[in-house]
Order: structure tokens, then sequence, then C-alpha cells
């Protein structure tokens, strides 16, 4: 071969060695992403690597291709799930179900993720009534959990469940807040709840400084409740994690939201809630009054009350319709709302003064078929949407200075996925 030949011989060379490292099939827990996801088809658990500089995913544990043809690999139909801020467990919530042997309880289960990007072993099932939505605590040392319309022995609503959480194991925390229902009320339908953090985003978030952040002294938990049209308050023990009533009040508190809130979100920084409205088609802006530099000089406390944003609701733009579950983006810059009837995704910009909504562009961008859940990485690099009835998760990757989205190539999965988290 001619030499003139032979530098372009060794250019294709290692461009065949990039493409080949680009589109490797190993998991690199230092360097990539790690997508699970909770499919109903089978009833189990799968695990997706994904390639932070180019977005290129693959199946790492339980791919559908291995699972199409088999049913309850777990004791239960798997919904909603985190995973822990380290990477190192997965949590969800398990249902009983008459389809499965052996699947007769529900509650929280973990499960390992290992250094190889595989599933570990379930852990037992925690015991929990009524488990229909969850979140964990920023530190990754609590989870609460939403409990629909669950009475307790005494007929009392249960509301929230809080649960500690070490290396996988999950134990329930006795809670002592007083409940008073209001005036002319049902019986609470819990279906979603948010946190503020207890740790505050270190780089990158509109509440950090070049000498860092003072990490916040109080904690409390929004709870949507789709009955009465209302977001309850709770307060949180920032030493156990049992839930309280928040600061000096005598009883949990409520504030009114849209026709059947069907989400709840706090942002990053821990200044502002926001509330889905599943039937008014709109998100409800509130202002937290804990102290920060955003709480309005009405605020006469710091008990994590709730003051309405001025112009309070935001519409949803274009034909959204049915929101949903919703995310801020961790730096609190960026809100994400699931319109699980017009299959969408909005995204809205958050003023960092007043918290209220503005309408990003794009607006909108499209889901699969049934969208039922969320997740969003911790770098805001990347969001998730599970396509319940379309067998796929959609990836978009994240322009972080804007918080739009750009569709990726969906990932296939069993059938009926349900839950999503990333690590």
């Amino acid at each position: 071969m001619s030499k003139r030949y032979l530098w372009l011989l060794g250019l294709l060379t290692l461009v065949g060695i990039g493409l080949l490292v680009a589109c490797t099939t190993t998991y690199r827990a230092a360097s990539d992403g790690l997508i699970v996801v909770g499919s109903q088809g089978s009833n189990v658990l799968e695990t997706f690597s994904i390639d932070l500089g180019s977005g290129h995913t693959f199946a790492v544990s339980n791919s559908p291709n291995d699972t199409s043809g088999q049913t309850c690999l777990i004791p239960g139909q798997p919904t909603f799930m985190v995973v822990d801020p380290a990477g190192q467990y997965a949590y969800a919530i398990i249902q009983a179900t008459l389809n499965c042997p052996k699947a007769n309880t529900t509650g929280i289960a973990s499960f390992k993720l290992n250094s190889d990007g595989t599933i570990g072993a379930m852990s037992s099932i925690t015991v929990d009534p009524n488990p229909v939505g969850l979140t964990m605590d920023a530190s990754g040392k609590y989870l609460f959990v939403a409990e629909g319309t669950q009475l307790t022995a005494t007929n009392q609503p249960l509301l929230v469940d809080a649960y500690a959480i070490n290396n996988g194991a999950i134990t329930a925390l006795t809670p002592t807040f007083n409940f008073n229902n209001g005036l002319g009320f049902g019986v609470p339908n819990i279906v979603a709840v948010a946190a503020t953090p207890s740790l505050f985003p270190q780089i990158n978030a509109v509440c950090a400084t070049t000498t860092g952040v003072t990490n916040p002294t109080t904690q409390f938990l929004y709870a949507a409740d789709k009955q009465n049209n209302v977001v309850w308050e709770f307060g949180v023990d920032m030493t156990s994690g049992a839930l309280k009533n928040p600061g000096n009040f005598t009883g949990v508190q409520f504030y009114a939201a849209g026709a059947q809130p069907n989400g709840v979100a706090v942002d990053g920084c821990n200044r502002f809630v926001y509330v889905a409205n599943e039937i008014s088609n709109n998100v409800s802006e509130y202002t937290i009054c804990n102290g920060g530099s955003t709480s309005p000089t009405t605020c006469t406390n710091t008990d994590g009350s709730l003051l309405p944003v001025s112009g309070s609701p935001q519409a949803l733009a274009g034909s959204a319709t049915y929101p949903g579950p919703m995310l801020s983006d961790p730096y609190g810059n960026t809100l994400y709302v699931l319109e699980t009837g017009a299959n969408t995704v909005s995204t809205f910009k958050i003023s960092p003064v007043s918290g209220k909504l503005t309408v990003g562009n794009p607006a909108t961008v499209a889901t699969g078929l049934g969208p039922t859940s969320m997740a969003i990485r911790s770098d805001d690099s990347y969001l998730f949407v599970a396509n319940f009835q379309a067998a796929t998760v959609s990836e978009y990757a994240i322009t972080p200075s804007t918080g739009s989205l750009t569709p990726e190539t969906a990932i296939d999965t069993d059938n009926y996925p349900y839950g999503v988290a990333v690590k």
C-alpha cells in the first residue's frame, strides 16, 4: 500500500475504535447514567445504561427480549420508584395482584443496584396500607409515601407515611402530627407528596454561591389532596424524618388549589411550591414562608406556610390537558409537568424572585402513549418519561440554560412500564 494512504488507514482505524467505545454495551459506573424502569407486563425491574455524552442507551438487566414471555418476576406490580442520591438502591411501590402467585403484599421494597448496572435481589416488602406515590428526602435518608384514601383502624385518614432508610432497609416512623379535616371536606385522597430540600445543590443552582451554601434548618412536606382541592402542609423532624405539625401550628395546615390536584413539586432552592390541577388544567403557584430571601414581606412566620404567587394559577400551554406528575430541575430553574391526557411534557421557567412561571420554548414536547411518571438526572442533563401504553421510555436531552427538552430515541421496555428513576 502506498505510504500516502497509510495516514487514511490509521485515521479510519481510530474512528472505528471511537465508534466501538461510543457504542459500548458495557455499563461504566464512573461515567454512565443508569435508568431503572418498573414494568408491569412481566412485573419486573429493568435497567438501561446511558452514555452521558451521546445519549446512547442499551439494556443492562432484564431486557425486553429476555422478559417478553415471562410474568411475575417479582411478587407484585411495581409502580412509582426513586433511586437514592448515591445510586446504590432503588425503592419501589409494590402492589399486590391476583395475577401473580404469592403477590399478596402491598408495600415498599428496595433493590440493590450493582456496580455493573444489574439489579440485586429484592428486599422483603415493608407492608404499607395504600401507597400511591412517593418521594425521597434530598439527603437520601427518608421516604415519604402518599396513602390515597386509606383510613386507620379508628377511621382517621392516614394521609402520608414516612420511613427511615439505611443501606436498603426501610423502617416506619411514628408521626406526631394532629389532623383536623377541613369544614365540609370529604375523606382526603392524597395522591402526591413533595418535601422541601434538606440539602442544597452545591453548584449551578441559583441558591449556590462561590463560598458554598447554608443548608436549611427546617423542613416541610406538601401533599396534594385530589378529593378536597387543597395541598396539605406537614413538618418534618430533620433528625428522625418523622412527620409532625408544621412550625408552631397545632395541626397540619391546608391551602386552596385548583380542581383535583394531581401532582406537587418543590423547587430545588426551597422557595416555591407548585401543584398540578388535573381538571382545571393549570398549575397553582405558591411562595414558601420559611425566612428565605424570596419569602414575601407578608410572611409573618417561618413556618412553611404558603402564599399564592401573584397571578396564580398558571394555565397550561396549547392543547395540554390533565396535568399530573411534576418535578423541578435540580437547580431550581425549570418546572416540568407531565400531561397524561395529552401525552406531553410542559416546560415552565421559574422566576427566581417571584416564583411566577412562564411558558418555556418549546412549550411542550410529545411523550409516548399513556405517560405515567418522570425522572431527571441530578446533573440536569436528561429527563425520562415512562409510557405505560407504548412500552417505551421517552428520553430528552436538557439544555440547562433554558430548560428546553430535545427528544432522543425512545427506549424500548417490557410491556406496561409504570415507574422510572435515574442515577
